[in-house]
């Protein structure tokens, strides 16, 4: 097909014009895989998406601390009763909106209708949205657990990422693992220096023992069934290079996964980056001598995430798809407009929301900290204080023990 080089008509330069007309056809959509409609979203059927104002909340009962009293013959004091207690946490609605505009004298040049293609692709645009703000907020509890651990911050001293021995109550520790700067999820080949003898200690399963450490590490005697690991193309190379893929995955609804160490490990596989920029880095570990701390040594980043860890409720939008027609534009040719609106309850489990509650969020509104209560991104020069200030995430922890949560940054080489 040739293309006319000697017919230009303003307004229509987004077409062209060819001497033989002939069908379209849609180029696939190669966006990074998406972590909407994998078993890492849930409900809650706690979520009213009816609320008046922008947020909403969830109650619930704490666990007991019993009182438990020895009785007595001769001592007549009454006895310690044990009390209830409950708590609660907020979370907040976003709404979105999506549009596009044609003329309406357009198809008498192109034969086609300019909408469409918007129309026929809507239910992709709307699935890429809720994967950019899912993978927001799994970079939002990861800032907000490594700013504890990291704890910057005027009085604070953070103790780091998860142990093995650490008490899962103690907010001192963050919710995630740091396995180095040099530690992998899965260790190299580990050939001896002559290059022929093979290193007992990197053989076998023994290769991903970053990984199940990291596993251990958080949940300790809680280890969960499986997990959901949020993988790159780097790390998934590295599993199948260690020979650590199960041959059988696993069939979750209409989803097949790989998986590793007999469907422990449930394997998404994306290249949408999980991981913190350098700038990021520099300013949860920046501080003074007076901000004591422990800085973050890894640079890239892997999830580890129970099933449902973040609960997902869809927002009831009034008017959700609306045409538009302005017949006066265009000297009477016309113009019509589409426009889809939808909105979204995102909730990962345990954590409340400490963002602003005087609008829908942006993606980039649920990555921010919180500097002495002012909201700005984590590379934003206020996070980069002197020490005398405290900064958390907009994601604050709640449940009281952290066995609870169900979103596990490891950072690792």
């Amino acid at each position: 097909m040739t293309v006319r080089t000697d017919i230009d008509i303003n307004g229509l330069t987004n077409q062209v014009l060819q001497e033989s007309i002939g069908g379209y056809t849609d180029e696939a959509y190669t966006n990074a895989k998406k972590l909407s409609g994998t078993g890492l979203v849930g409900t809650n059927s706690d979520i009213n998406t009816s609320t008046e104002t922008y947020i909403g909340q969830v109650r619930w009962d704490k666990p007991l601390n019993p009182e438990i009293n020895i009785a007595s013959l001769t001592d007549d004091t009454d006895g310690t009763m044990t009390t209830t207690s409950q708590d609660f946490l907020k979370y907040v609605k976003t709404v979105r909106t999506h549009g596009a505009q044609k003329l309406n004298m357009e198809s008498v040049v192109t034969q086609r209708d300019g909408l469409a293609k918007v129309g026929r692709d809507f239910g992709e645009t709307r699935a890429q949205d809720e994967h950019d703000s899912l993978l927001a907020v799994l970079k939002g509890v990861a800032f907000a657990e490594t700013l504890n651990g990291a704890a910057k911050g005027s009085g604070v001293t953070g103790k780091g990422g998860q142990t093995y021995d650490n008490d899962p109550a103690d907010m001192a520790y963050g919710f995630y693992v740091d396995l180095g700067a040099t530690q992998k999820l899965v260790n190299p080949a580990g050939y001896e220096a002559d290059n022929t003898t093979l290193n007992a200690a990197y053989s076998g399963a023994q290769r991903a023992e970053g990984l199940l450490n990291a596993l251990g590490m958080a949940y300790k005697d809680y280890e969960p069934d499986f997990v959901y690991c949020v993988t790159s193309p780097e790390v998934m190379a590295s599993f199948r290079s260690a020979n650590l893929v199960d041959q059988d995955g696993i069939t979750e609804g209409n989803i097949n996964f790989n998986t590793m160490f007999n469907g422990k490990f449930r394997l998404i596989q994306t290249r949408a980056n999980q991981g913190m920029s350098t700038a990021e880095l520099a300013a949860i570990n920046s501080g003074t001598s007076t901000a004591v701390g422990i800085d973050l040594a890894g640079t890239k980043t892997t999830f580890l995430v129970l099933p449902g860890s973040i609960a997902m409720a869809s927002l009831a939008v009034d008017v959700p798809v609306e045409i538009d027609r302005n017949a006066r534009s265009f000297q009477g040719g016309g113009t019509s407009q589409i426009w889809y609106r939808w909105g979204n309850v995102y909730m990962p489990a345990g954590y409340d929301w400490a963002g602003s509650e005087l609008e829908f969020p942006s993606d980039a509104k649920y990555k921010q900290v919180s500097e002495d209560g002012t909201l700005v991104n984590v590379a934003d020069p206020l996070v980069v204080g002197d020490g005398s200030t405290v900064t958390t995430g907009v994601w604050q922890r709640k449940t009281s023990s952290a066995l609870s949560l169900g979103i596990l940054p490891v950072f690792h080489g």
